[in-house]
């Protein structure tokens, strides 16, 4: 069994509490600029990212920590929005892929600034440099980066 002491706990609810609160806070803020909801976002970010700016629906949810239904009904809502449009795998008759629009692009482009900031006023803002890099090492830590 691991050693967990009391000042290990005090860190795994803060990170669970300010990861929670920076989110929220993020979001309520995307949301009164009249950006994406950050899920929204999140699911445009890893489309655009991804080659030919196509994703299997399982693939999706994986990078986007959603449920294979939760991953579903977003998609569904960013396909009547016109920001994304699924398409069947040709190689599996089962699979399906979500593939980001010309209007998702610029969904996409026109929330970052305001993502942006508030990532800036939410998190990076109240640290240094120095201390982000740490947190960034230690987060890549738990995630099992090899360093």
């Amino acid at each position: 069994m691991a050693r967990l002491t009391d000042i290990h706990l005090a860190a795994w609810r803060g990170l669970l509490n300010a990861h929670a609160a920076a989110v929220r806070e993020i979001n309520r803020r995307l949301q009164e600029e009249g950006g994406l909801p950050l899920e929204s976002y999140d699911v445009l970010l890893e489309l655009y990212e991804a080659p030919e700016r196509r994703l299997r629906l399982r693939e999706l949810g994986e990078r986007v920590v959603l449920t294979r239904s939760g991953i579903s009904r977003l998609v569904t809502r960013l396909e009547q929005d016109g920001l994304v449009r699924r398409g069947s795998v040709p190689t599996d008759a089962r699979g399906v892929y979500a593939e980001l629009t010309g209007e998702g692009e610029t969904a996409f482009r026109r929330t970052w600034p305001l993502y942006a900031r508030g990532i800036d006023a939410v998190f990076a803002g109240r640290m240094s440099e120095e201390e982000a890099g740490v947190l960034a090492d230690l987060l890549g830590r738990v995630r099992g980066d090899s360093r």
